[in-house]
């Protein structure tokens, strides 16, 4: 078809299509607007469902079955009293124990130098000579009672505070592990090297180890009493936590590049003549590394041996003295130093106070129970007429 009409009805026929292929585009545009908000709700749905399940629990929302009790009479009393008869018994054998430990206590702080011509404390000795000089002393004792079984000797401390903070922390394990002696942790600063050469061990807690050596003499036979001084530390510390690096102990091979710490007096691999006790083996470095809880405290220094003659039954009763080389200065910080003889319990050494805290919270149970039985007797109701309380209840105060 040709002509003005026929140019006519081609135009409306392709605006038609036109209309109908932009209806469809429309169609599609608003079905990909749907299908995407329909992904991102799906999405967001299942966010907050994994928000949900995450928080959403019982025992974050305390929704766990739980059971709280009534607190009557009927159920308090017995309590009390169960606590009390339990409690009190139990710290009489504790207390029982602790009386069977046999134990003596010798405060060496202020004991004077027996060298000639020197009258006065081995403090002021050590303390004169900027702490280098050796002073040695002697203290008298006497044991009026044998002491039976195993008899230990420590060492005790008084207002030394090994649980400061910066000082707990001030070691390197990996180096007391023999794993890495050539960069030590940052914790041991200021005590981790020195003119490029690294302490042995480093840190604050291994520089001040004790190092005054304790001898024990029999005054009647002025004989040596022999010490044993392995297996005094934890095991698990002697097997785990501490092991010598690689080589032979010297500073050319498993030391090497290392020097003594600035408060020692030999190098870690002289601390024993016995091999097997020696560099971070040593037992005596061992048991000072484990950091004590409180100011006044006391460590084991070694074991009597008991194959002695005369000793193999315990400590027997006579006159001793302790012959100190006094190395470690305690008067900068007000301590005082202690030799103590002790034997233990099955319970450990002497613990007064769990014992006497035992028989206190139960006499305290014991005397609240016999009050409140008497307040319940004079003023408590039944608990039948607690529950069945309605309005012709009598009331009263």
């Amino acid at each position: 078809m040709s002509g003005p009409d026929g140019d006519g009805v081609s135009n409306t026929l392709h605006m038609r299509m036109l209309e109908r292929k932009v209806l469809i585009l429309d169609t599609q545009i608003q079905e990909l607007k749907y299908q995407i908000v329909r992904n991102e709700k799906k999405a967001a749905d299942e966010k907050r469902r994994k928000l949900e399940s995450k928080f959403n629990q019982k025992f974050k929302q305390q929704r766990l079955p739980a059971w709280q009790p009534i607190l009557t009479a009927d159920t308090v009393l017995p309590a009390f009293f169960l606590i009390g008869l339990l409690f009190v018994p139990l710290g009489a054998a504790l207390l029982f124990f602790s009386h069977s430990v046999q134990e003596m206590e010798l405060d060496y702080t202020d004991c004077k130098s027996v060298e000639a011509g020197v009258s006065m404390p081995c403090s002021e000795v050590i303390r004169k000579s900027n702490f280098t000089a050796e002073c040695t002393c002697q203290v008298n004792f006497t044991i009026t009672e044998p002491f039976k079984k195993t008899v230990y000797l420590y060492y005790g401390l008084d207002n030394f505070y090994q649980n400061h903070r910066r000082y707990v922390k001030s070691r390197d394990d990996n180096q007391l592990l023999g794993k890495d002696i050539t960069s030590p942790s940052n914790d041991c600063n200021p005590f981790g090297m020195s003119d490029g050469k690294i302490y042995a061990p480093c840190g604050a807690i291994a520089n001040s180890m004790f190092n005054d050596s304790l001898t024990l003499y029999d005054a009647g036979k002025d004989e040596k009493l022999k010490l044993i001084k392995t297996d005094i530390a934890w095991p698990s510390d002697r097997k785990i936590k501490f092991n010598n690096p690689p080589g032979k102990l010297n500073d050319s091979e498993a030391f090497k590049n290392t020097i003594k710490p600035p408060y020692w007096t030999k190098n870690v691999w002289e601390l024993s003549d016995d091999p097997s006790n020696n560099g971070y083996k040593n037992e005596d470095l061992i048991v000072w590394m484990r950091s004590a809880a409180f100011p006044t405290f006391r460590k084991l220094y070694g074991k009597i041996d008991h194959s002695m003659i005369g000793f193999k039954f315990g400590f027997p009763k006579g006159r001793y003295y302790l012959e100190v080389q006094y190395r470690y200065p305690v008067d900068s910080f007000g301590g005082r130093k202690r030799m103590i003889l002790s034997t233990t319990s099955f319970l450990g050494g002497k613990n007064n106070f769990l014992g006497i805290a035992y028989i206190t919270v139960g006499c305290i149970c014991l005397l609240l129970g016999i009050i409140f039985l008497i307040i319940h007797i004079k003023f408590g109701k039944r608990a039948v007429d607690q529950l069945n309380i309605n309005q012709n209840t009598p009331y009263s105060d």
